[in-house]
């Protein structure tokens, strides 16, 4: 769940910093893609992090 998570908000993250930054449509996508796959990476790490310390 947590990397899910992280892929939503990274992509939302990325896609409202291309707008800031005037992008257009294609700007919008890479920058959500490239944040969403920086937050999912994070995302399984803490994933895999909680797990290790709950067991």
């Amino acid at each position: 769940m947590i990397v899910i998570g992280a892929l939503i908000l990274g992509a939302i993250l990325g896609a409202l910093s291309a707008k800031k930054r005037g992008g257009n449509t294609a700007d919008l996508l890479q920058y959500g893609a490239v944040y969403a796959i920086g937050f999912g990476i994070v995302g399984l790490l803490v994933t895999i992090f909680v797990d290790r310390a709950l067991m």
